[in-house]
């Protein structure tokens, strides 16, 4: 692992020769170094050689450009060890990963996790990749988030994933200009690749409606899907009717992202019925800037108090308030309550509520991360949450604390604290 490592082209001849010379070699990372195509161009040398056995190969922000995807395609073609390729942050550009997928289509290829994020690709790349997925069944992994596909593309990419040989697993297409133009031929994707498991439209506008379409999709009995992200996708609380439908009838559904979405209280205690629905299996549930209030809260806790499964709530940035947390807290001690880590960032928290916190901290040892940054507990709080840590039946291992002022005796408390028990990391 070589990331962050102010490494130059230069660096890549001697990386080379331990490719080389080293086959017990078969991950290396090399994100965020200039490397530039003159690097790659050493570094490949090095994987075109038979004693090579590397299998992942991360690249991701080296100052590639176009130039640079000659060179991989050649170690795409000729090297069967290679399973996965990060190459996401570079300027490769709709012509240079046209020249990958050549390299993908080669018999030799192997290649399982394809990673693309950031690379300026445009419509024009979607022919090319289909191709390269008719072809290639053994590709589990899709990436192609942050370029500019546009709802066309998206629909033409979903009618050759629909009837291609592939097996794809993972599908992300952040930030790709999807409306819900697009969304019925997701769906259609959904409902015919039973292999898909891990699917991420967020930051694109599909809205109410388009969130609809996938509800289709996601409720057939061909789809499988285990994770599925919808952040900032322009959702309101006439979303929550059909999400509700998915939670509570999807047994396979792990986790869901719905952040920064204004699901406001209505929204939450749609959800929170469908998860308290015994074939309701979600085990993290992403909530955070949803618009909610102490409103929702009581909803909230009587989930916790039923649902055996949930085990990550992340339900920061909304303005619970100290009565809110409270309300959480009565769910979040029910025996039944198996959470392992709990966000409350920015939630409007004073040290009012700190001391049932550390009551929380203290009885419930599968408690072992607690996000409290943004928030006002000043040194009364802190000075609660310190003792609950110091606690022998306290596990915790990681508390946030980002963004909250205390007096410098305190600082001497948490650093005494960090010292006598090592196992716990106080992120401030």
């Amino acid at each position: 692992r070589l990331d962050d490592c102010n490494l130059s082209s230069s660096n890549c001849k001697d990386l080379s020769s331990i490719i080389n010379t080293n086959p017990s070699l078969t991950e290396l990372k090399l994100n965020n170094n200039e490397l530039g195509d003159a690097g790659i161009e050493y570094l490949c040398k090095g994987l075109l050689t038979p004693s090579c056995s590397l299998q992942k190969l991360w690249l991701q922000n080296c100052n590639l450009t176009s130039a640079s995807c000659e060179t991989l395609r050649s170690v795409l073609s000729a090297q069967p060890s290679l399973t996965e390729l990060h190459v996401g942050d570079n300027k490769l550009g709709t012509a240079g990963v046209k020249v990958l997928c050549q390299g993908l289509m080669n018999p030799n290829c192997k290649l399982q996790k394809l990673q693309l994020e950031y690379c300026e690709l445009t419509a024009d790349i979607v022919e090319a990749l289909n191709a390269a997925l008719q072809t290639k069944p053994t590709l589990k992994e899709l990436s192609l988030s942050n370029n500019t596909l546009g709802d066309t593309a998206v629909k033409q990419l979903c009618r050759g994933l629909v009837e291609a040989s592939c097996n794809l697993e993972l599908l992300h297409l952040e930030n790709c200009g999807i409306t819900s133009d697009s969304c019925r031929d997701i769906s259609a994707v959904l409902s015919n690749k039973s292999s898909l498991i891990d699917l991420s439209v967020g930051d694109n506008k599909i809205g109410d409606s388009g969130l609809a379409l996938l509800c289709q999709g996601l409720l057939h009995p061909n789809c499988k899907i285990q994770k599925l992200w919808l952040w900032d996708c322009d959702l309101t609380s006439a979303s929550c009717k059909d999400l509700s439908r998915v939670l509570s009838t999807k047994e396979t559904l792990l986790e869901v992202s719905l952040i920064d979405n204004n699901l406001r209280d209505s929204g939450m205690e749609m959800l929170c019925q469908a998860l308290k629905d015994p074939k309701a299996n979600l085990q993290e549930l992403w909530i955070r800037e949803c618009g909610l209030t102490t409103a929702c809260c009581k909803a909230v806790s009587s989930v916790l108090s039923v649902n055996k499964h949930l085990k990550v709530l992340h339900i920061g940035e909304n303005k619970l308030g100290d009565a809110g947390v409270e309300l959480l807290c009565e769910g979040l001690l029910h025996p039944n309550c198996n959470i392992h880590s709990l966000w409350l960032g920015n939630c409007d928290l004073t040290a009012a509520c700190c001391a049932t916190l550390a009551t929380l901290m203290v009885a419930k040892p599968c408690l072992t991360e607690l996000d409290l940054s943004y928030n006002t507990l000043e040194d009364e709080g802190v000075r609660k949450l310190c003792e609950a840590v110091r606690n022998p039946n306290c596990k915790l291992q990681q508390l946030i604390l980002y963004d909250i002022f205390w007096s410098s005796e305190v600082d001497d408390e948490l650093r005494a604290l960090e010292e006598s028990k090592p196992e716990v990391k106080i992120i401030s």
